[in-house]
């Protein structure tokens, strides 16, 4: 893949030269733009990463005490109906994603199995960072960082006590997703002088790649749409002055909220051109498709549903949609174990089931099929998710299927 790949960015450069046309600089030829032929399913592949498996984050220890993870989630969880299975065991053990040589090991998998960035979700509130350690401590000082681009997906969603949530108790607002002006400003400046420059940091046509998750509070915190967009412009401003070509600024929709705090914009098509994002994604299937069959729906049913929702996309945005594929989902490690099990609500939702390595390797190579007619900078698509254990999504290796789920992403492409 990656020989294809330089073949033609070399032919296609001849062919410039011969033509006397002249190159964009080397900041926008950036390695991780897809340099595919047409019909290639050769595609740029990032994968979202969430960053609660390292202990001793500040505000962790604070709330769940000395060493707490997410992983005490992922063990503590139990089968909640026939069929279900749970626990998911890592293949990898419990391992420290702040620890350097822990993420060496996940970026040495991804590189090698096809995936080209990782997407941390990425918080920030009013007073600051929330679980950065994974990122700034692991990804960024690992040995072989050199060998995975990296971006953000900023998630400004409000944090509540759900890890885990007992049924029938109120969920309580620990970090508000609404953020001030003045708040926003400092946030930019420290994405572009600690993110932005790193070497390895994901760029689309010389421009830093920044999405943001929940549009709804982006519009709480400034009050209006022209408030909101002087602050997305003040964000481009300031990354032009640090040197890039501009910022790629992506918007997540959704079609139906996930989470208990999130509310779906009145007019997401609108507002995206109001707020002038240069595209759109996805998160994962299930904002678009409602699991409806409990306890469990079938993959290839959310599957075609949400490929019918990329049609519908395509058809409304004025920017590009870069499409998501969902290895699956269920949510029940964050719920309280001893509940019953049932469709009530977030954490307590219907599952994915049958969504095996081969009906994921298969909606892989559909969405490659469907991006192959593309132009080579719009072939790109991400993927839920490489590491969420507590919903069910998840391309780490586990004891049961090994790495499966990564040789479905390396042979989609074949």
């Amino acid at each position: 893949m990656r020989t294809r790949k330089s073949l033609f960015f070399v032919g296609s450069l001849l062919a410039l030269l011969v033509l006397g046309l002249v190159l964009p600089s080397a900041q926008a030829q950036n390695s991780s733009e897809p340099l595919t032929e047409e019909g290639d399913l050769d595609c740029f592949v990032a994968a979202y990463y969430f960053p609660n498996y390292h202990p001793n984050d500040n505000r962790n220890r604070k709330l769940k005490g000395e060493g707490w993870s997410e992983w005490e989630l992922v063990k503590a969880a139990k089968p909640r109906f026939e069929g279900h299975h749970q626990p998911n065991v890592p293949l990898w053990g419990y391992t420290d994603e702040s620890d350097p040589k822990a993420m060496a090991q996940k970026i040495e998998a991804a590189a090698d199995y096809g995936v080209d960035a990782f997407i941390f979700d990425w918080y920030y509130y009013e007073d600051g960072l929330f679980l950065e350690k994974c990122l700034e401590q692991g990804f960024m000082k690992a040995t072989n960082v050199n060998r995975l681009k990296f971006s953000l997906m900023w998630a400004n969603h409000d944090w509540i006590d759900i890890h885990p949530w007992k049924l029938n108790t109120p969920q309580t607002l620990l970090y508000p997703g609404k953020i001030s002006p003045e708040g926003f400003d400092r946030m930019c400046d420290y994405v572009i002088n600690t993110y932005f420059k790193h070497p390895s940091y994901w760029q689309i046509d010389g421009k830093p790649y920044f999405s943001i998750y929940d549009l709804s509070q982006l519009l709480a915190s400034f009050g209006s749409v022209e408030e909101t967009r002087k602050a997305l412009d003040r964000f481009r401003e300031r990354t032009r002055a640090a040197g890039f070509n501009g910022l790629h600024l992506e918007a997540v929709v959704w079609g139906q909220p996930v989470l208990p705090v999130e509310k779906v914009p009145a007019n997401p098509v609108e507002l995206v051109d109001k707020l002038g994002f240069d595209a759109v994604t996805s998160y994962v299937w299930i904002h678009h498709v409602p699991l409806n069959d409990t306890p469990q729906t079938e993959f290839l049913q959310v599957r075609d549903k949400y490929m019918e929702y990329w049609t519908q996309a395509e058809s409304q945005f004025k920017v590009p949609y870069y499409p998501n594929v969902s290895m699956g989902w269920d949510s029940s490690p964050r719920a309280h174990q001893d509940d019953p099990h049932g469709n009530f609500g977030y954490p307590f939702t219907n599952c994915i089931k049958n969504n095996t390595p081969e009906a994921f390797k298969e909606a892989l190579k559909m969405t490659r099929e469907r991006l192959s007619n593309r132009p080579p900078l719009q072939r790109i698509f991400n993927i839920n998710c490489w590491n969420e254990w507590t919903e069910g999504s998840y391309l780490e290796p586990d004891t049961v299927n090994g790495m499966k789920y990564l040789e479905a992403v390396r042979d989609s492409a074949k």
